[in-house]
């Protein structure tokens, strides 16, 4: 298994920040952003580095990791709308573990992941965010996001009763 690993072709990625990342091709092609790069290059590919400029290499690198770990992975269907995708917030112990990283880098993550066209990771890490917010008031989600409250009692107190028919009873 070791040789196959030695032959994989590498490609070289360069991050936002001006960081060159040399990663297996079959990993960086889990995205499908440099999947497509690549087969527009062709055999360039091989050669040039592959710009990543909305990416920079923390995020990057954090990107590649996940990538290794799920590369044995199906692609994600391309009609990926289905239903149980939609309806469930659950993650693998693996990736929980993964996105257990600072709000700023889990939203670089998932910008990244939304970039490169990384469906599975997108949906891992807004399933993260959805799960931070399931069962929370209003006023706890702004203390965990740290938004600021722009509504006046008055505002907040309409929408509240526009709303009733969404709270949990």
């Amino acid at each position: 298994m070791s040789e196959a690993k030695s032959e994989q072709p590498m490609l070289k990625l360069a991050s936002s920040d001006g960081d060159e990342i040399d990663v297996a091709k079959d990993i960086a092609e889990r995205s499908l952003l440099i999947k497509n790069m690549v087969s527009d290059l062709g055999e360039e590919a091989m050669t040039e580095t592959i710009p990543v400029p909305n990416v920079n290499s923390s995020v990057l690198k954090k990107v590649i990791e996940w990538c290794e770990h799920h590369r044995a992975d199906p692609p994600a269907p391309a009609d990926d709308d289905s239903d149980s995708r939609k309806k469930t917030t659950d993650i693998e112990e693996w990736d929980q573990k993964f996105m257990q990283v600072d709000q700023e880098m889990l939203f670089e993550i998932i910008l990244a992941a939304n970039y490169l066209d990384i469906k599975q990771l997108l949906d891992v890490g807004c399933k993260t965010v959805a799960n931070m917010i399931k069962g929370k008031s209003p006023e706890e989600i702004r203390k965990t996001f740290n938004i600021q409250n722009d509504f006046t009692p008055e505002e907040e107190d309409q929408i509240r009763r526009e709303n009733e028919w969404a709270e949990d009873r």
